[in-house]
């Protein structure tokens, strides 16, 4: 009788991360180690001082820009489709739809496919490549959004909302909180994408990763720094930031400013209360209850693992679908959206 591999024998959880032990490496650990395969570049996912980083081209970009060129021993990009080999281990990085050079680890080893998403979303994104399901004997999912609560409207929709209040209010400016990587771009695009052309103003703290976006084809149209102007010139503009700067004192030099922000989490009323924002906007770079759960269906896999995120329900609606499922439990992965 053939011997049976269990998938703890490739994957398993350690207290730095996913380990592979057959391979020796990491998937996204959350302290330096030897070897790590990097999904994305948001500070949770990507830590600096690994010995041999491996990760998309774009990502490995996205660490320099914010550690430095000397962010690992070593840096090894591995393009959407190619394949690393160690000790009889395959791993190819195919697209995750979550952020530029997002990626899902498909680790293949005697016979076995396990796929590790990292962060990940359906919907259409026009900054980054979108989401490729796998089949895969083991889907190891994350779970940001896993309730039934969270089910995120039409990108298009929430920009239309931002939109009419920019026309109904022109003697105010928009101050959009968005995360730096990932988010800002998105909505810079998506405003471009609903017509609106005018020059959009931008944190400095943006301008880095903008730049880098650019570098990689994204045309993100006409943008010009949020400190250039007195008050006056900012009526009518739409400003985007990273969210902490939406109650720095920085926010104040533009003229009675509609507070917005946008994230998954401005599904919650009271998170955005408890902000003081005028205008949530809910869009999230993370898959919502109805993108996870379906992700599930279409890839069909022999069991769900789960990473992080509200995991119980996700491994609730598993078992009440025939899909053996377990959460890992992983910490040190925080959401870059809250």
């Amino acid at each position: 009788m053939a011997r049976v591999i269990k998938p703890e024998s490739l994957l398993r959880p350690r207290p730095d991360g996913l380990y592979c032990p057959p391979g020796d490496f990491y998937i996204d650990p959350v302290r330096p180690v030897a070897r790590a395969v990097i999904t994305h570049g948001h500070a949770d996912h990507a830590r600096a001082g690994h010995g041999v980083a491996v990760a998309t081209p774009p990502t490995l970009a996205i660490m320099a820009a914010r550690y430095g060129d000397d962010f690992a021993g070593r840096a090894q990009p591995l393009a959407y489709g190619e394949t690393l080999s160690r000790d009889g281990v395959e791993v190819t990085l195919v697209p995750a739809g979550h952020v530029l050079g997002s990626a899902q680890a498909v680790v293949r080893w005697k016979g076995l496919a396990i796929v590790v998403s990292g962060d990940y979303k359906r919907r259409r994104d026009p900054t980054c490549a979108p989401f490729e399901p796998v089949a895969c004997d083991v889907f190891v999912s994350e779970a940001t959004f896993g309730l039934p609560v969270f089910r995120h409207p039409p990108d298009q929709d929430e920009i239309a909302r931002l939109l009419k209040s920019v026309a109904q209010f022109p003697e105010r400016s928009h101050l959009v909180g968005a995360y730096a990587l990932g988010k800002a771009q998105r909505v810079i695009a998506l405003l471009r994408e609903a017509g609106y052309d005018r020059p959009i103003h931008v944190h400095g703290a943006l301008e880095r990763l903008n730049g880098l976006y650019r570098a990689h084809g994204i045309d993100l149209g006409p943008l010009v720094p949020a400190m250039a102007g007195g008050k006056a010139d900012f009526a009518g503009a739409v400003i985007l930031a990273p969210p902490s700067a939406l109650a720095d004192r920085w926010s104040r030099r533009f003229p009675d400013p509609v507070d917005a922000f946008a994230s998954g989490w401005m599904r919650i009323r009271a998170r955005a209360r408890q902000r003081g924002v005028e205008l949530p906007l809910i869009i999230s770079d993370h898959a919502d209850w109805d993108e996870l759960t379906a992700t599930v269906q279409e890839i069909a896999p022999g069991e769900l693992w789960i990473t992080h995120g509200r995991e119980e329900a996700l491994e609730r609606w598993a078992a009440l679908n025939g899909v053996p499922a377990r959460a890992l439990r992983l910490v040190g992965y925080d959401d870059e959206e809250d």
